[in-house]
């Protein structure tokens, strides 16, 4: 966004969520000219009370002057209530459409986009630019567009009271409009700025809050309190620019406006006393007030304009996120097709970096019910098979086949309510271990929770929680285990009831006893249901009815366990051995 222009085509796309709330708009535009109109007009009746009243001390007329000045008050006041109240309400509607929007499109985008986005910077889009959007039209645009009215509706009343005081008036009004000018221009760079040290500060410092055990286990407070104190001070920077510009420009104004009113009253006296009431001292009111009324809101105008631009600013970042395009492409299809199990990698290909493959042409075939292990070295592309069955990612090149149908022709919701995962790195909500386990799916009962749980022997331990299932486990779970945090995500897998069963690492991180839970949960589970494992530890699939040996994104082996560790000098059967003894070696230390 150019910096140094106003955005019209920008404004013109923002002003279209205005559209369903029109009879707002119209209702907010009609206030502002009647604001404009009663402040002048009480302004006028005060020159008809010092010309016509005051001055023939004419005590009754000054009586009903005041009333209707008192009258006029009331319902500029009533309007100018009327005004704030609807612009606000206007702007909240219309950041709320586009927040909504927003938020629809963030958690659609696929995994590709996070591995790219900052989270913190997406926070910020989020939330604080989208109220720095409501403040265009709470702030900026229909304040600016209420100043105009009245700015020209002085200059309009001036002109036809008298040229010369008006003359007057447009002597100092250049300086004034040149020097709100130079104030605008140079507060939009230094809000630009503001804006983009506002993101970096969220986004760093909602990074170390994710990362705080880190920090603290490596001893790093004080190089993080360091780094912090670097960009809070740009922070501070950026707005102290914006002070220091406030600080030249407001006493200019102020000045000029005294100057302004010092020579209408010079002009005007000496007038008076060299022509007898060529000037009225109702005029000379008038014209005072009447020029505080053009200069102030020409003063604040620069700020409203600020504002306004601030707003597009935030508009414009909100905005590319509403046309960033990364998504998977889905299926949409009301049908539900029901899977039975059965998938096939077609010569799969896949990189997350072009021309860096991670897959490359592997094919495999995997029968519905079958217990499947994809072992290998870390980096060989376990994981990443796994999020191409949930199609986080699309294949370079190749097909991947469910139940003979590609998977792309399946909508997302459809094949993801139908695949469960639980994976080493578990996610869990600020919430209760309830709505942890059903993600708020008004299908899946509280008795069925609780008798999943008792199938897989976790409901003990839950019951002993403060609450039960309305234990609230804080955030990411940090009130539970490693390994109760591993039991809740695979009751979570359980209770879905899928058709394919992916355990990512599953066991890797907890202790025997629970592994033996999981181990019991898993037979259950895995009953005429296809499963995928993937695992370090072997022992963990021993009884697997195929293993598949992967390296550097090939397929080197398949086969059982017994069938794999026959092979003389095989892959598998080096990563078996090596465990083993790694295993003796510890029995023989302990």
């Amino acid at each position: 966004m150019d910096k140094k222009k106003f955005n019209f085509k920008l404004f013109a796309r923002l002003i279209k969520y205005v559209k369903p709330y029109k009879f707002n708009f119209i209702f907010v535009s009609l206030a502002a000219i009647l604001i404009s109109f009663f402040s002048i007009f009480n302004q006028y009746l005060l020159k008809i009370a010092v010309d016509d009243h005051i001055t023939l001390k004419n005590f009754n007329g000054l009586i009903t002057i005041i009333y209707i000045m008192i009258a006029v008050l009331l319902f500029q006041v009533l309007f100018q209530f009327l005004f704030v109240y609807f612009t606000n309400l206007l702007g909240q509607k219309v950041v709320f459409d586009i927040r909504t929007k927003l938020f629809s499109k963030i958690i659609s985008f696929r995994m590709s986009y996070y591995n790219k986005s900052s989270i913190g910077r997406l926070v910020t889009r989020t939330v604080n630019d989208m109220e720095t959007i409501a403040s265009i039209f709470s702030q900026g645009l229909f304040m600016i567009l209420a100043d105009l009215i009245l700015m020209f509706s002085v200059l309009t009343v001036m002109v036809i009271l008298s040229i010369k005081l008006s003359l007057i008036i447009f002597l100092i009004l250049p300086f004034i409009i040149i020097a709100t000018r130079l104030f605008q221009m140079a507060m939009k760079v230094a809000f630009n700025n503001v804006r983009n040290e506002v993101a970096n500060l969220n986004s760093f410092v909602q990074e170390r809050l994710s990362g705080m055990k880190e920090i603290q286990i490596f001893n790093r407070q004080k190089i993080e309190y360091e780094n912090f104190k670097k960009i809070n001070e740009r922070h501070k920077v950026a707005w102290l620019k914006t002070v220091w510009y406030n600080s030249i420009f407001f006493p200019i104004a102020e000045i000029s406006t005294s100057i302004t009113i010092g020579l209408i009253v010079w002009y005007a006296g000496f007038n008076n006393i060299g022509v007898k009431n060529s000037i009225t001292l109702g005029t000379v009111f008038l014209f005072i007030q009447l020029s505080q009324m053009l200069f102030r809101p020409l003063r604040q105008i620069a700020d409203k304009f600020n504002t306004l631009q601030m707003g597009m600013v935030a508009a414009n970042r909100v905005f590319n996120i509403l046309d960033t395009n990364e998504f998977v492409k889905d299926f949409h299809s009301n049908k539900s097709k029901t899977i039975i199990g059965k998938i096939v990698f077609e010569k799969a290909t896949f990189s997350y970096i072009k021309n860096n493959n991670v897959l490359k042409n592997i094919s495999i075939k995997i029968e519905p019910g079958e217990k499947v292990a994809i072992v290998g070295p870390t980096g060989s592309g376990k994981s990443t098979i796994i999020k191409l069955i949930l199609r986080f990612y699309d294949l370079n090149n190749g097909k991947i086949i469910i139940d003979g149908t590609d998977i792309k022709k399946f909508s997302l919701k459809n094949l993801r309510s139908q695949v469960s995962l639980v994976s080493q790195d578990i996610f869990l909500f600020a919430d209760s271990i309830y709505n942890n386990i059903s993600l708020f799916n008004k299908s899946i009962s509280r008795t069925e929770v609780e008798n999943a749980a008792k199938e897989i022997g976790i409901f003990d331990f839950v019951k002993k929680l403060p609450g039960g299932f309305d234990y609230n486990v804080k955030e990411r779970g940090v009130m539970l285990s490693e390994g109760q945090r591993q039991l809740i995500s695979f009751l979570r897998a359980y209770v879905s009831n899928p058709k394919i069963l992916i355990l990512d690492e599953a066991t890797s991180s907890i202790d025997s006893k629970t592994e033996q839970l999981i181990q019991y949960a898993t037979n259950k589970i895995i009953a005429d249901k296809t499963s995928i494992i993937i695992a370090h530890r072997l022992s963990t699939i021993l009884n697997a009815d195929k293993i598949i040996y992967l390296e550097n994104g090939e397929i080197k082996e398949v086969g059982t366990h017994q069938e794999l560790i026959n092979i003389n000098r095989g892959y598998y059967k080096k990563l078996f051995e090596y465990q083993f003894k790694e295993s003796e070696n510890l029995k023989k230390v302990i």
